[in-house]
């Protein structure tokens, strides 16, 4: 599992962990105003034109697009009814896994995962109809889109299958092979067994498991 704690510069509210600074702007373009200078002005004429500069990353790639700026500040203004749904919702409560240390994982890492406190990268590989599969899996998309109450009773095992992630962008990078990158605080996580370090706030666990032939 491959786990990156939220982006330092969340607030903490109810327990829950959101980027406010972004309430600070009424909108997007206000939000790139404040990558634009004094000198882009002379040399642009037109704040519009300067916003676009910034916008398509001419001045560095350090900021949010405008599909994660709005995702942000729903995330900041819904943050607490969110955490207070997204804890109702926690399945693996209750249960124990002392035998199944891949589960033990799972339900350790669940309500942080649902709260947006932290994101977990999950590869695995195994055997299915006699044909080997692996891939990664976002936990938390599949927190959002499954009904995790049949994994943690055992009714169903979790396998790996492509599915677009609402947590990260997928990116080849040609010496660093499969990264990816998280599409709120921009950084990425290395997934490469190979490198010393998955990333920023982030750490790589290997777990011993009967249920699978390698996790990640």
């Amino acid at each position: 599992l491959y786990c990156k704690e939220a982006f330092l510069k969340m607030a903490h509210q109810d327990g829950e962990m959101f980027d406010k600074s972004v309430l600070d702007f009424q909108s997007y373009e206000d939000y790139l105003d404040q990558q634009v200078t004094n000198e882009d002005l002379f040399y642009l004429e037109d704040p519009d034109n300067a916003r676009q500069i910034v916008e398509l990353g001419y001045k560095g790639k350090d900021f949010m697009s405008r599909e994660e700026f709005d995702a942000a500040r729903k995330a900041a203004s819904e943050g607490p009814l969110k955490r207070k749904k997204s804890l109702e919702a926690v399945c693996s409560v209750g249960k124990r896994f002392d035998d199944n240390p891949f589960l033990y994982a799972l339900a350790k890492r669940e309500e942080l995962v649902r709260n947006g406190k932290l994101s977990t990268i999950i590869f695995i590989r195994d055997v299915v109809k006699g044909h080997e599969v692996s891939g990664f899996i976002d936990y938390g998309h599949r927190l959002k889109t499954e009904d995790f109450e049949e994994y943690f009773n055992r009714k169903k095992k979790l396998v790996p299958f492509y599915n677009n992630s609402s947590t990260f962008q997928v990116l080849a990078d040609n010496e660093m092979g499969l990264l990816f990158k998280h599409k709120r605080d921009r950084k990425t996580i290395n997934v490469d067994p190979k490198a010393p370090t998955p990333g920023d706030n982030s750490n790589r666990t290997v777990l011993q498991t009967d249920e699978y032939t390698q996790v990640t």
